[in-house]
Formats: C-alpha cells, structure tokens, sequence
C-alpha cells in the first residue's frame, strides 16, 4: 500500500516537472518568436539606411574626385563613418538572428545588441569631440569659407539623414538600445547639418564667420550629452543594472 501511494506521489511529481517544463519551453518559444520579429524587421530598417548612405558616399566621393571639390569629398569620407556605424548596428541583428536560431547559443542574444548600442555611443561621442576640436581650432586660426559648396553639402548631409531618421523611426517603449542608438545617431548628424545650414547663411548674409563655428561648437554638446545618455543605458544593461525612474526621466528620447 505504502509503496502504490509512493508510486502515485512520484507519477504526480513527474507529472507537475513535465508541464512546468513544457510550459516553460512554450514561453520562450513565444518570446523568441516576438523577440524574433522585432530583430528581422529592425534588421531591414538598418539594412536600408546602410544602402542609403553607401550609396551617397560613393556619389559624393565620385563626384568630389571628378570636380575636385575638397568639400564635396570630405563629406564623402565622412559618409563612411555614418556606413561604419549604422553597419554596426545592421550586423548586430544579423549576429543576434542567427544566435536565436542556432542550438549551441547559450548566451543572451540581448547582450549583443547592449554592446552594438555601447560601441555606437562611443563611436558618436568621438564624432563630437572632433567636431568640437575643429570648431575651436577655427576660432583660433579663423579659415575661408567658400559657403555656397559648404551649404549645398550640408544641404544633401540634411536630407539623407531626414530619410534615414524616418527609416529607422520607431516605438520607443517596444524597442532595444541598439535600434535607437542608430536613430539617434543621424538625428545627431541631422541636428548638427542643420545647424551648419543657418550658422553658413547667418556668416555669409552678415559676413560674421564664427557663427557657423558657435552653431558647431552647440551641436557638439548637445551630442555630446545625447552619446553620454547612450553610454550609460547600454553600460547598465550590459552590466545587469538596473536604472533608477529619475534618472529614466532625464534620459533623451
């Protein structure tokens, strides 16, 4: 009698492990299909917004060689920065894609895209610290600006990073560090083409040179602050952290 009840007692107890771990496995299955999702479909978004830039820096490129426009091919070679940091971005949901679909993975795949965000905070807070540097280089040894070329580059610099900011617009509250350190990342380029925009058209209308350096040298704190916010969301996460509601309050969006 003892050892039926035994018997049954262990038959229950496999019974409860069994649906515990069938229900567990049917969660993960579900969360890697939504996780799944949202890394395909912000892997596209990335993905077009690397084509888009390559393509400008090849046009600007060619066409600064063939009209020798220093201008014109410096922005060229400043696309490519732009194609070397949405590329991180891009190959982070390849790598976390195929590491959702492999066996052998026992990492967490969030990870990858924490250290893609990280690696993107750094690469836009060294993007401001130069420009700061070449802006107060600019005050010390003042140089000729020819402003019809300068304001048709930051023109087209405008207009690729409106489209890519619309390519890579996204819910906020439903995304990773690493879709929105890319965003963030031609906002930032955006923000800073803008500026140059008016302080190039306020220097040349006024004849007042060091406006357009003053514009440089604001966008390059605000980014600044923007790539610090960044570091320190992603750092958090890579590190297990947990962020406290005043300091989510003050974070950018």
């Amino acid at each position: 009698m003892l050892r039926n009840g035994e018997q049954f007692k262990a038959t229950i107890v496999s019974s409860d492990r069994s649906a515990a771990s069938l229900h567990l496995k049917s969660g993960k299955t579900l969360q890697g299909k939504y996780e799944n999702m949202d890394v395909q479909k912000y892997e596209k978004k990335t993905l077009w917004v690397v084509l888009l830039t390559m393509g400008t820096m090849v046009v600007e490129i060619v066409f600064g060689l063939t009209t020798k426009s220093m201008a014109l091919l410096a922005d060229g070679i400043h696309m490519g920065s732009h194609v070397l940091a949405i590329g991180l971005s891009w190959l982070a949901y390849v790598f976390v894609r195929k590491a959702q679909k492999s066996d052998t993975f026992n990492g967490e795949s969030g990870k990858i895209l924490s250290l893609s965000g990280y690696s993107s905070g750094l690469i836009l807070l060294l993007f401001a610290i130069v420009i700061l540097y070449e802006a107060i280089g600019r005050f010390i040894e003042p140089a000729d600006i020819s402003y019809r070329d300068a304001i048709m580059i930051a023109v087209i610099g405008l207009v690729v990073n409106i489209a890519s900011a619309f390519l890579l617009h996204h819910d906020h509250e439903h995304s990773d560090v690493n879709i929105r350190a890319a965003y963030l990342h031609v906002i930032a380029d955006a923000m800073t083409s803008l500026s140059a925009i008016l302080g190039l058209l306020a220097a040349m209308i006024w004849d007042i040179p060091f406006i357009d350096t003053i514009a440089a040298i604001i966008s390059s704190l605000v980014i600044i602050k923007w790539s610090i916010g960044l570091l320190k969301e992603s750092g958090m996460m890579l590190l297990d952290m947990k962020e406290s509601e005043h300091d989510h309050g003050h974070q950018h969006h």
